[in-house]
């Protein structure tokens, strides 16, 4: 195929050798060139790398053999490193985290890379705490900040049946159960400290300074506890035939990642206690630990339910690896993934197992009577309010309906591309006895390297079109694009690596008539430069190609622009809030384009995934005229 061969065998010969010279023998005899997915020196894409005689490196366990060995596994480290034949960027072009890294290495301190650094994350968390909060000092409701703390107050004092139920109006409890047994643990240790702090109504808009640095200590502490580990067995294990040096940049790049910081340790919530268990799910299913993943991704779930965006991309995987095993394999797989999940929820939800009462907390998680959208955010209802108003066209059960068919049909491309891979992997590997499929059992499905993609899809899937949709939610769909960033090679080489940053600096921004209104616009600039400094990037040397270059000028130039005009020009009385509606169409199209983009990019590697059609082992039977035709031959040379 023309996009996948090329007539010159010297670029061929660059790519895999990283020579300018071209042997006689080597011309006479030119080798097909494969796609650039599959373009590897190091055969890093393989699930397992090959050994040269001078590794130091163990063989690894998973080493497919006989027919497993003809559909390798691909390797997501592999995946995001530089194409063949392209230098890597120069020390002026890199990232103060990589430049930081290095001189740790090369200075005998490597193994003080890995604390430092996250001490360093928690010192900017908690740098960022010392600033503004949601609803500071604006009673009667104050905000997020008191949200939190008011459940802490009800989860110590009321019995678990009213937790659903008491003073619904102000700030009434609307996450999961594991939220709610997060805020008593947490309020039976302030209360320990000073009972005033959460006293029952009594202690409403409590705003004293011992009060606020202990409910700053309980995200931090958090963050270290679920989020952390999280991050670094990400690194660990999606990145472990990257060299340590790779693995200890996207360690900062991911702690460092603004928007999680800003909300988090600025706004104040607990999101990345969501995050980090989402992510130790991907970082079960790298292991082959998928039981263990559907526990992790059910607390995600019963943390807070946005976590849902993730379910289509997670659910499909696991669904197609029980494609991948075949059927006896496959089925037994299935049945304990359910028995795992169902188990899971029930535990979680058995103070609310009645009838009667788990009306109460289902009520509350899915809460359809808001509206189709809360504030100005950047999805595709409140763009196109501005021409269509949707609300007035249709009601609530009418938009319900909408938004659902307009979720599905986004992440349905995702779903069928994880599913259709799952199944042709397991026609390529089909063995011909028990022994040899029990094999793959051993192994993670070969989708595991674009589920940061469809976890990607999925997420902006249900960003840009679902029902209900906070501006916060955006961290969702940030994760995977940060994981795809932490990666990648630094300096800007990938397309992968530009359309993540891109997407990271717009989402920051769509969150900025927010975290202007908390006062956290100095937090806002410094974090947000101290990141991408970090990982090396600039919007002036975007390279991937022209789409992505003249998106990043144009976004970058708008958002500057929207900034300036903000600090100098009044709003006309008529249109108050023109700058957050001018906010929401610039951000709502760079988050169209990357949804656009992250199904094109899933296609691509599925379809690199599945690769050519291959012959099947087994002779084809012959026919009856062939069959009539051997039995002839046969019987005159017998006679």
């Amino acid at each position: 195929m023309p996009g996948f061969y090329s007539a010159g065998f010297e670029s061929i010969y660059r790519c895999f050798t990283g020579s300018s010279e071209v042997s006689q023998s080597e011309i006479h005899a030119p080798v097909p060139r494969r796609h650039h997915l599959l373009q590897t020196e190091s055969q890093k894409w393989m699930y397992t790398p090959s050994i040269s005689p001078g590794s130091s490196r163990p063989v690894s366990p998973t080493m497919a053999h006989d027919r497993l060995s003809r559909h390798p596994q691909l390797s997501f480290s592999a995946l995001l490193e530089q194409p063949a034949g392209q230098k890597r960027v120069v020390d002026e072009q890199c990232g103060w985290a990589r430049k930081w890294v290095r001189w740790m290495h090369r200075s005998g301190m490597r193994g003080w890379v890995i604390p430092v650094s996250m001490v360093g994350a928690a010192w900017i968390k908690w740098l960022v705490s010392l600033g503004g909060y949601s609803g500071f000092n604006t009673p009667p409701m104050f905000g997020d900040y008191e949200a939190q703390r008011h459940w802490l107050e009800i989860t110590i004092h009321l019995p678990l049946r009213q937790w659903y139920t008491y003073d619904l109006p102000y700030w009434g409890l609307d996450y999961p159960p594991l939220t709610a047994y997060h805020s008593w643990l947490c309020g039976k240790i302030g209360s320990w400290i000073e009972p005033s702090w959460f006293a029952l109504d009594v202690s409403r808009g409590y705003e004293s300074e011992d009060s606020k640095t202990f409910m700053r200590a309980t995200v931090l502490l958090s963050d270290i506890l679920v989020y952390f580990p999280a991050v670094f067995l990400f690194v660990k294990r999606f990145l472990r035939h990257r060299s340590g040096r790779t693995q200890h940049v996207a360690l900062l790049s991911l702690l460092l990642q603004p928007a999680v910081i800003l909300i988090d340790s600025g706004h104040f919530q607990y999101n990345s206690v969501m995050l980090g268990f989402a992510l130790l799910a991907l970082d079960s299913l790298v292991v082959s630990s998928d039981l263990t993943a559907a526990v992790f991704f059910v607390l995600s779930l019963a943390f807070k339910q946005m976590a849902l965006y993730y379910a289509p991309a997670i659910g499909s995987y696991l669904l197609g690896k029980c494609l991948f095993l075949g059927p006896h394999h496959g089925r037994s797989l299935f049945f304990r993934l359910a028995a795992t999940t169902i188990l899971t929820v029930l535990l979680l939800f058995l103070p609310w197992l009645s009838p009667a009462a788990i009306r109460n907390p289902l009520s509350r998680i899915f809460p359809f009577n808001r509206g189709l959208f809360e504030d100005k955010v950047a999805n595709f209802w409140c763009a196109s309010d501005v021409v269509v108003k949707w609300r007035r066209w249709l009601g609530a059960p009418g938009l319900v309906r909408l938004s659902t068919i307009f979720t599905a049909a986004g992440f349905a491309p995702m779903v069928w591309g994880l599913l259709y891979g799952a199944w042709s992997a397991a026609e390529r590997t089909r063995g011909d006895n028990k022994k040899q499929d029990k094999k793959r059992v051993q192994i993670s499905c070969p989708t595991l390297v674009v589920i940061p993609y469809a976890l990607l899809t999925s997420s902006l899937s249900f960003f840009l079109f679902s029902f209900q949709v906070h501006e916060k939610s955006v961290l969702l769909p940030l994760m995977p694009a940060t994981l795809l960033i932490s990666g990648a090679e630094s300096g800007g080489v990938g397309e992968d690596w530009e359309w993540g940053i891109l997407f990271n600096n717009v989402a920051v921004f769509s969150m900025w008539p927010l975290l202007k209104k908390d006062g956290l616009g100095l937090q806002y600039v410094a974090v947000t430069l101290l990141w991408n400094r970090a990982i090396g990037y600039s919007p002036l040397n975007v390279k991937s190609g022209a789409v992505i270059r003249v998106l990043s000028l144009s976004s970058y130039g708008a958002i500057l622009a929207l900034h300036i005009a903000e600090t100098v020009v009044t709003p006309p009385a008529r249109y108050p809030d023109l700058f957050p509606v001018l906010n929401v169409l610039i951000s709502a199209a760079v988050f169209g384009c990357t949804w656009l983009w992250s199904i094109k990019r899933g296609a691509e590697i599925g379809w690199a995934l599945a690769g050519p059609p291959r012959p099947r082992d087994r002779e084809p039977k012959a026919s009856s005229v062939g069959r009539r035709s051997v039995h002839k031959m046969s019987v005159e040379e017998n006679t």
